[in-house]
């Protein structure tokens, strides 16, 4: 796979490498700021949708380079245990925060207050928005040290 001759996986990583920690960093501020959440609710959907499809294009991209040159699956062995499991973990991660837009209340932007979403129950709005920070937080980690498997597999 190679996009203008060059190799895609080192092209379409860094999808992976900005949009994922965006879209953790945007999870946390709609999980813990629930004043804004009318504000950032769509951003946040839209970061971890882009962030899921550049994990996944990674993987993919990963796996057709290593195919056109299995000459580097020794030096790939950690990057690529930590990527298949940055790719199962950023699944979860994109079903709970896509939940978390959808299910959790906020207040409207409009100023006649209607709109706004009422709280479902006490329990949702505790126990997710802290599952989601949790969530996020793990991602956030894995894409840090997938990558850093990565670039010492390349730069020794």
């Amino acid at each position: 796979m190679e996009i203008a001759g060059l190799p895609a996986h080192p092209l379409i990583v860094h999808a992976a490498v900005v949009f994922t920690p965006l879209a953790a960093l945007l999870v946390i501020v709609f999980a813990v700021l629930p004043r804004y959440r009318w504000l950032t609710r769509w951003p946040t959907a839209a970061a971890v949708v882009a962030a899921l499809l550049a994990v996944w294009a990674a993987r993919l991209s990963g796996r057709a380079m290593l195919e056109a040159n299995p000459a580097l699956a020794q030096l790939v062995v950690t990057h690529q245990a930590r990527a298949n499991l940055l790719s199962l973990l950023i699944i979860g991660f994109a079903v709970l925060a896509l939940l978390g837009t959808w299910l959790l209340p906020g207040p409207t932007a409009l100023a006649s207050g209607r709109g706004a979403v009422t709280s479902r129950t006490a329990v949702l709005d505790k126990v997710l928005p802290a599952v989601l920070v949790v969530a996020a937080l793990v991602v956030l980690v894995q894409v840090v040290l997938t990558g850093d498997a990565g670039s010492r597999a390349v730069w020794g």
